[in-house]
C-alpha cells in the first residue's frame, strides 16, 4: 500500500459562479489538477476530494445552492474518500487525519482553491501535525484580493482598479515563499508526474 495521498481542496462550482471567477490564477486548473489524480492513481497513492461548504448561509457554498460538487471534467472513483470541511483547512472539520492514518500516509501533495487560503492553510496544518507535504503551485488557483477596507458591494471592476489590491501573482509569490523550507516542498505538476505536458499531448 502506498504511504502517499493528494489531497484535492475545493475544486468546486461554488467558485465558477462568482463574478471573479474570469479573473482567476489559472484557467488550466481542471486539467492540471487531473493530471495529479491520473499520476496519483497510476501510482497507487490514496486520492482524497474536499469540498468547502456552508450550510444554511443561502450563498454559494450552501449545499442547498447546488453549487457544492466538484467542477465538471474532474470526477472521484470507487473507493475514493469524499469528504466536506467546514473550516479553511481539510482537517479541523472532518476525518481526514484518522483516514490517512489508518492508511499509513504521511507524504501528502495538494492542490485546489485556493492557493493562499484553503490550500496554503492546510499545507501549514498538515506539516504541523508531522506529515511531508508537497504544494503544487501550478494546480491551484486564487483571485485578486481586495484591500479590507474595500466595502463588500464593490464590484470586479472596482476591485480590479484599486492599487491596493493584490493581484494573484503577488498571491502566488507571497505562498511560495511562505510554505517553501517550512511548511512544505513547492512541486509543478510536470515535476510531480515526471510528465511534461507536451508529452502527455503527444
Amino acid at each position: 500500500m502506498s504511504r502517499a495521498a493528494l489531497i484535492v481542496i475545493d475544486v468546486q462550482e461554488s467558485f465558477r459562479q462568482r463574478p471573479i471567477w474570469a479573473h482567476g490564477s489559472n484557467p488550466d486548473l481542471v486539467g492540471q489538477v487531473d493530471r495529479l489524480v491520473t499520476a496519483a492513481r497510476e501510482r497507487g497513492d490514496l486520492v482524497v476530494w474536499v469540498l468547502h461548504a456552508e450550510p444554511g448561509t443561502g450563498g454559494l457554498f450552501d449545499p442547498a445552492r447546488g453549487y457544492v460538487r466538484l467542477l465538471d471534467g474532474l470526477a472521484p472513483v470507487e473507493g475514493e474518500p469524499r469528504l466536506v470541511k467546514t473550516a479553511h483547512n481539510a482537517f479541523t472539520t472532518t476525518n481526514l487525519q484518522q483516514l490517512l492514518t489508518l492508511a499509513g500516509v504521511y507524504d501528502l501533495t495538494v492542490c485546489g482553491i485556493r492557493t493562499e487560503q484553503c490550500v496554503e492553510t492546510t499545507t501549514r496544518v498538515g506539516a504541523d501535525l508531522g506529515y511531508r507535504m508537497t504544494f503544487v503551485t501550478d494546480a491551484t488557483l486564487t483571485f485578486p484580493i481586495a484591500h479590507w477596507d474595500m466595502p463588500e458591494t464593490a464590484t470586479v471592476e472596482e476591485i480590479l482598479a484599486d492599487p491596493r489590491t493584490l493581484t494573484v501573482e503577488e498571491i502566488v509569490t507571497r505562498t511560495e515563499y511562505a510554505l517553501a523550507g517550512r511548511f512544505a516542498a513547492i512541486r509543478t505538476v510536470d515535476e510531480v508526474t515526471g510528465v511534461t505536458l507536451a508529452d502527455a499531448r503527444g
